[in-house]
Order: C-alpha cells, then structure tokens, then sequence
C-alpha cells in the first residue's frame, strides 16, 4: 500500500509540472500574440478593430504634404480601384479642400486622423475629444458626411482613447498589414510588406509627402491583391459586424 502511494504521489508531481508548464507556455504565446497586434480593448468597452472577414480594405494616412496625394488619386483611378479609404487629418483637409473633393467624387471613404496629428497617447481625454472634434468641424465644413471611423495619428493609443472615440460615435481602426512605405524601403520591398495580405486584412498605406514610392508600388499590390478578394471600404468590411478587435484586459 504505501509502495501505490508512493507511485501516485510521483505521478501526481510529474501531472502538476506538465500543468504549470502549459499554463505558462499558453501565457506566453497569448502575450506574444497580443504584441503582434498594437491594439487595445477592454472586456466590457470599445475595442479597435484591426481585421474584417470579407475583401481587402486599402487604406491611406494623409496627415501634412502637397505632392504625393493627387497622383496617388490619379493611380488609383487609372488602376480602376473603386473602394479605399483616407483617413485624413483636419489641417490637411483644411489646406486641401480640392483634394478633399475629389476624394469624395472618386467614391472613396473618408476617416478622422485627428487634426493636428498628435499623439494620443501623451494627451488628456479633454484634449483627445477637443483634437478629433476640431477634424470633424473642418469636415463638415467641407460637406463631408458621416465620418464613423477614427484612426489615431500615431498608432499609438490606450483605453483611453478608445473611451473618448466610443462617445463621439467613432469606431477606431488599426491595420493587420503595414505596408511601412512611410520608410521608403524600396518599391520591392513595399510591394513585399504587402503581397501576403489576405481576405480580410487591412492595410496601412500613406498618401503624405513622406511616402515618396508608393505611387509607383500601387500597379503591382493592387494586381496581386485583386486575385485574393474585392477591394473593399473599411466600412463596408466590418458592416456585418464581422470586424476582429484584440482584447486586452
């Protein structure tokens, strides 16, 4: 008898170990998961979206800049690229009101990226809101309509953020494919970033002066994204409510 309990006692370690051992694994993995994605949620508020289930959503930053944003236009129309969406700053939209038009005329969404493109992160809620608010005068006083979605200038943001945005009727939007061509790696290297993005991802393009290649990048991502699903707004991705967000609690 004590020779059985001895045995189980042992067994009974070694079934302990392996527990601890996946339960840290798991936790890991899950944490190592969630640095992937830079997006935050809380278990019972507003979350970020990030990635949808249907089409692919190619999306534009234009936050200060004169030159790349019309023929970046102008590509995409002659690419006939009928869905996208710019999120624009105020005081660029406010500089750019013809730009701010044709957006509009070419049938692309519009999205807030704040006004003054600060970090939200190093603000006070007040100011957030008073931030977002003044982008959203500037678009209604261009006539644009209906603003609902809000990408934070940075990308960086915190729960914070997310409340502020969730009161102004704001879905915030981040990306699963950065295309990182503010860095100007290369058209190669653009297109690269790019390519393995799938349906229901959406990426991170500019359309500032900073991104000095993508205009010549566009023909070649949008030839291999055409054969992996519609181009698609971000809106129209996540209209079903079939938008993925992380959690972070």
């Amino acid at each position: 008898m004590n020779v059985f309990y001895t045995v189980n006692a042992k067994r009974m370690k070694q079934i302990s170990l392996v527990i601890v051992i996946s339960f840290f694994t798991a936790l890991f993995v899950y944490s190592s998961t969630l640095s992937s994605v830079p997006v935050f949620g809380t278990k019972d508020g507003p979350k970020a979206i990030y990635k949808g289930e249907k089409g692919i959503a190619l999306t534009f930053n234009i936050g200060w800049g004169d030159e790349k944003a019309k023929p970046i236009l102008e590509e995409l129309k002659k690419l006939n690229v009928q869905s996208a969406t710019f999120f624009i700053s105020g005081s660029w939209a406010e500089r750019h009101p013809d730009l701010v038009e044709q957006i509009v005329k070419e049938g692309y969404e519009i999205g807030n990226l704040g006004y003054a493109y600060s970090d939200y992160t190093d603000m006070e809620p007040n100011k957030i809101r008073q931030d977002i608010m003044k982008a959203d005068t500037v678009f209604e006083k261009l006539n644009v309509k209906d603003v609902k979605l809000l990408r934070v200038p940075t990308g960086h943001f915190d729960k914070e953020t997310l409340k502020v945005a969730d009161s102004l009727g704001l879905t915030v939007v981040h990306w699963s494919v950065d295309s990182k061509d503010w860095t100007n790696p290369g058209t190669e290297a653009i297109i690269e970033n790019v390519t393995g993005a799938k349906k229901g991802d959406i990426i991170l393009l500019h359309a500032s002066d900073s991104a000095k290649q993508t205009k010549k990048a566009l023909p070649d991502i949008v030839k291999t994204l055409k054969g992996k699903g519609s181009f698609v707004s971000v809106s129209d991705m996540i209209s079903n409510g079939d938008a993925k967000t992380n959690l972070i609690q």
